[in-house]
């Protein structure tokens, strides 16, 4: 994301009445103005809320070693993927070493104050074509377990449901499971998640400034348009974001199964 998209992204979201930036990837610290993009909106009034979604790893790379005291210092909630906590299964989703790399990460975090005054939530995906269990079990889990092998403490766990596209679509189709896939959701729909999508009071904006109504949707390049032509975020009054159409596919099924699925995790 250039400095420009950034400036122009920050200057439409100070003249709107939203309280919450969430900054998302892969890894956003990778933009080279991540930093700049913090310190802008922390001179917003009235005051905003900023929130990292981080892979944790990337707090232990070379040039990035000042991140974690940056991010204490302007008070950013982090919100970080944890499949699992146990090594075999988190390595064998997103890479061998990752799981090792994120107790570092963790153990960083907790010496910063978060967990404890500063928020810091982790994210929790199943690892095959399955629903997420109950959220509040898995939490209990988690906090046992990091607690007691790690010293590791966190606030709340947030469990987010495999939605059949991209990477995780390819997975099914290699396997065999799409349509089985897409039959479990479709019969575990609950229509008690629908109020609490995130798409009703989230809007997703990519790395040039187009416009989206969540990230999947953002995956799938099913963009807001003005006719024929894409919008971006600084196209858009604020006004249009509340009560808008918005456009769904079959993956959405993932967002409504079960106790549903948002970017907060589970709905009910």
């Amino acid at each position: 994301m250039t400095r420009e998209t950034i400036d122009r992204i920050i200057d439409w979201f100070a003249h709107s009445a939203i309280p919450t930036i969430d900054l998302t990837g892969g890894a956003p610290e990778m933009v080279p103005d991540f930093c700049y993009f913090i310190e802008r909106v922390r001179t917003l009034t009235p005051k905003r809320h900023i929130i990292d979604r981080c892979n944790l790893t990337i707090l232990l790379e070379l040039g990035y070693e000042d991140l974690p005291q940056f991010l204490a210092d302007h008070e950013v909630e982090i919100i970080a993927s944890m499949p699992c906590y146990t090594p075999d299964n988190v390595n064998a989703q997103r890479g061998e070493g990752v799981f090792e790399g994120s107790i570092k990460a963790l153990q960083l975090l907790n010496l910063l104050g978060y967990g404890t005054h500063l928020p810091l939530h982790l994210v929790y995906n199943p690892v095959g074509a399955f629903l997420p269990g109950p959220q509040d079990e898995l939490e209990a889990d988690y906090k046992r377990e990091l607690k007691k092998h790690f010293g590791i403490i966190f606030n709340n766990l947030y469990t987010i449901t495999n939605l059949p596209i991209a990477r995780f679509a390819s997975y099914l189709r290699h396997n065999n499971k799409l349509e089985e896939y897409m039959r479990l959701l479709i019969d575990n729909f609950n229509s008690a998640t629908v109020s609490g999508l995130m798409c009703r009071n989230t809007m997703s904006v990519s790395w040039t400034g187009e416009v989206f109504d969540c990230d999947f949707n953002q995956m799938l390049k099913m963009n807001w348009r003005n006719g024929k032509n894409l919008l971006h975020l600084w196209d858009i009054d604020p006004a249009m974001v509340e009560n808008r159409e918005i456009l769904t596919g079959n993956h959405c099924f993932g967002c409504t199964a079960g106790a549903g699925s948002s970017c907060g995790g589970a709905i009910v």
